[in-house]
């Protein structure tokens, strides 16, 4: 199996997605970690707050099997085929790492994410600190630690039980 992380994002009934998010994770894999929900201002442009996590999920499935099969899952929970990248949505699930695979083309991995934004950063701190992101030779807690930006955090009253 290959451990891998999932970012989830949603700022359209986001306590209800994000529930539906992580049910759906269940069926593609064994859910091995979630990490706290934090909610989030939109970034780029002017929307409702976003709820986010990260859950470490391991997997069977191919890189590309796995891409589609979030993509499915985003479309069958109402985002839009055609979504932009800077809007409101129901359901955003990111591969943020498969494996120690470094890659170039789509997806790029690791995730740029990991890189730019404290909703992917933090929660990945808090499921595995010292987790070495491939291709940096560096661990996710210090990238956190050297992270310059001041994106505003805050955990989400969302009880989640599995």
């Amino acid at each position: 199996m290959i451990t891998t992380y999932i970012g989830i994002g949603s700022n359209i009934s986001p306590e209800k997605n994000v529930k539906i998010a992580i049910d759906e994770l269940h069926q593609l894999g064994e859910v091995t970690k979630v990490s706290t929900v934090y909610e989030a201002e939109p970034v780029g442009f002017s929307g409702h707050n976003f709820f986010n996590l990260v859950v470490e999920l391991k997997v069977n499935h191919s890189l590309g099997e796995l891409g589609a099969l979030l993509r499915a899952i985003e479309i069958k929970w109402g985002r839009e085929v055609n979504a932009k990248k800077n809007q409101d949505r129901t359901l955003d699930l990111d591969i943020l790492l498969y494996g120690d695979l470094v890659s170039e083309s789509d997806p790029k991995l690791p995730r740029e994410d990991l890189f730019k934004f404290a909703f992917a950063i933090l929660p990945m701190v808090e499921l595995n600190p010292d987790l070495i992101i491939p291709s940096t030779q560096r661990t996710i807690s210090e990238i956190w630690a050297e992270f310059p930006y001041s994106q505003s955090l805050k955990p989400a009253l969302l009880n989640l039980t599995f």
